[in-house]
């Protein structure tokens, strides 16, 4: 029987072996540093924000109907509040105003969430939508004024 060769025999082993670690850099490594490292940084500035596209007649069409309902909807709640307002004593002539008020500020308040949710891009501006919810804030706000009276 043949014994089986070691690593003190002075034979190679073909087997697996493990590479020897290096402590020299590589030569494919740049060995110094670029030109351009130390340098100042510029920066560009980057694209622009994407146009505002245009509304499909669709979209409006479909905000058109949803804005009708929603008024609808706000003229029983605005006739509500009016008999809420008699039944509290307050001058018919003071709860038909508060009743108007009440109508009018939920209408400019959802005029501009409905056309913030069909075209944001277009109309979630300061220009659009800053006039709609403040004066349906200053509505909502003399509603409950007035209606103390």
């Amino acid at each position: 029987m043949q014994a089986s060769p070691t690593p003190s025999s002075g034979q190679a082993d073909p087997g697996f072996k493990l590479p020897e670690e290096k402590n020299a850099p590589d030569a494919a490594l740049p060995q110094t540093t670029p030109h351009t490292a130390g340098g100042p940084v510029e920066v560009v500035p980057g694209p622009l924000p994407p146009a505002a596209t245009d509304t499909s007649d669709r979209d409006l069409a479909i905000g058109a109907g949803v804005f009708l309902v929603l008024l609808v909807v706000y003229f029983f709640v605005r006739n509500a509040y009016v008999h809420h307002m008699v039944v509290r004593r307050v001058s018919p002539s003071s709860a038909g105003s508060a009743g108007w008020l009440l109508f009018v500020g939920l209408a400019f308040l959802s005029a501009a969430a409905v056309l913030a949710i069909i075209n944001a891009s277009r109309y979630l501006t300061w220009a659009v939508t800053g006039p709609l919810v403040a004066v349906g804030l200053v509505t909502l706000v003399a509603a409950l004024f007035v209606g103390r009276r």
